[in-house]
């Protein structure tokens, strides 16, 4: 059951939404201003929060500004007042989800809570980062794989040019959106993202491009879409590939024009807004089978980014193992170290679940271990099972030749076995050369060629 949390000073408001949204058989929380809100947040799971904007003590603004820096995953509804919708198209730059005006249809608060709820499940299968490490490009990686993402962002960043993301579930392509955005000209103004696959089909017209008062039944006011709130900014499409066919028309002639009408309006508007695109689909594929406009892919696919799965990028397990350690450590007040068994483990694994799957299992096994040190004991059953029945590794025929396959294998093996060295020697140099049977400087080499060194 999906939890609510719903701030608003006024009693009767948060009575009435409450019992609205059990009849929906959603479960409720209630706050009567932010600093109450913040407090549930430290105590409890919640899903999505529905809140006021004016309210004493920490308003709706306020509220906002604390969740997107501490919950970043959460979605944030403003309820607000038809003489503060201003104010509650700023709330969406800085990061709120959506807004409904007072008074409202019960119609409209369930389908924005409903996408809310789907936006923060679909969510939580990317690697999320704070934006101090996004600014610092912010993804987690040592392996060549990652490097070669690092050069194209900063290619791409400085330009206008449309960037098609590709990868599976869980790899971290929003971290790619949001990277290429903070390092962009065009980072002081707004990334707006929209997940296309959590957005009915009907409305997805109105949210792309918003819509005049009495469009439709229960647009009793004026609403910008998607492309204006993004004027001058980024706009990022979230699985591009569940846009309906009849739609994708209209949005190549916005990409191509930069121009628009809302849903019931004459008045042509004018945009200027980058776009970046992501799927985990096979467009080129939908493209074949009718399923996807072939000018519509070939206009976002100027510039393409692969993120390949943690499988292809093994060397990027350990640094991610390390970052998910210390993000737990300080999120839930532990001092918790992984031990070097476990490490092993973790390299071997095929990670079908990708990056989230290794945030999960880490933060579990944590939570889990005793005397402050992560061991085998605390690997789930589940997870050793699935270890001792993957597939073997195998070549991947007709991507890779054989010699950089054995090759790639080779230097995977003597990076873990430097690792190893360095770890048992207390990270003298010297003394892990003289064991491994290398010269020190033969020993630097390697530890420039892998990254290792400090």
């Amino acid at each position: 059951m999906n939890k609510i949390l719903i701030v608003d000073d006024e009693l009767n408001m948060r009575l009435v939404l409450s019992a609205m949204l059990k009849k929906e058989g959603y479960s409720i929380a209630s706050a009567a201003d932010g600093l109450e809100a913040m407090q549930i947040l430290r105590n409890s799971k919640i899903d999505v929060i529905v809140t006021d904007l004016k309210m004493p003590r920490l308003d709706g603004m306020g509220l906002l500004n604390c969740v997107t820096e501490q919950y970043p995953e959460l979605p944030v509804i403003i309820i607000t007042a038809h003489g503060t919708v201003a104010t509650a198209v700023e709330a969406l730059k800085k990061g709120a989800l959506d807004y409904i005006t007072k008074p409202f249809e019960l119609e409209e608060l369930k389908n924005i809570i409903c996408k809310a709820v789907k936006t923060r499940t679909l969510k939580e299968n990317e690697l999320f980062l704070p934006p101090d490490e996004i600014e610092r490009t912010g993804i987690i990686g040592t392996s060549m794989r990652s490097r070669e993402i690092f050069d194209a962002i900063k290619r791409v960043a400085p330009t206008t040019t449309i960037v098609l993301i590709t990868g599976e579930t869980g790899t971290g392509k929003e971290l790619v959106a949001e990277a290429i955005h903070y390092n962009s000209p065009r980072k002081n103004n707004p990334l707006i993202k929209i997940n296309c696959a959590a957005i009915a089909e009907t409305l997805m017209e109105s949210e792309l491009f918003g819509h005049e008062k009495g469009a439709f039944t229960g647009a009793v006011i004026s609403k910008q879409g998607k492309f204006e709130t993004a004027h001058k900014g980024t706009l990022f499409l979230d699985e591009v590939g569940e846009i309906p066919r009849d739609m994708q028309v209209k949005l190549l002639r916005v990409i191509q024009e930069q121009e628009f009408e809302r849903v019931g309006g004459l008045r042509t508007i004018k945009v200027d807004v980058r776009i970046i695109a992501a799927t985990n689909r096979n467009l080129l594929q939908d493209v074949r089978s009718g399923n996807f406009r072939e000018d519509l892919y070939y206009r976002l696919n100027v510039f393409p980014i692969v993120v390949p799965p943690l499988r292809e990028r093994k060397e990027d397990i350990l640094p991610l193992v390390d970052f998910f350690t210390e993000k737990f450590n300080k999120k839930l007040g532990l001092a918790v170290a992984v031990d070097g068994k476990v490490r092993e483990t973790l390299l071997n694994y095929h990670w079908p679940g990708n990056i989230r799957e290794l945030e999960n299992l880490i933060e579990r096994m944590m939570l889990l271990a005793p005397n402050n040190l992560v061991t085998v004991n605390e690997l789930p059953v589940e997870f050793k099972a699935a270890l001792e029945n993957q597939p073997a590794a195998r070549l991947d025929e007709g991507k890779k030749p054989f010699k950089n396959f054995m090759r790639d294998q080779v230097e995977n093996v003597e990076k873990q076995m430097i690792i190893k060295c360095l770890e048992e020697c207390g990270n003298n140099v010297t003394k892990a050369a003289k064991q491994m049977g290398l010269s020190r400087k033969g020993l630097q080499l390697k530890m420039i060629k892998y990254n290792l060194r400090k």
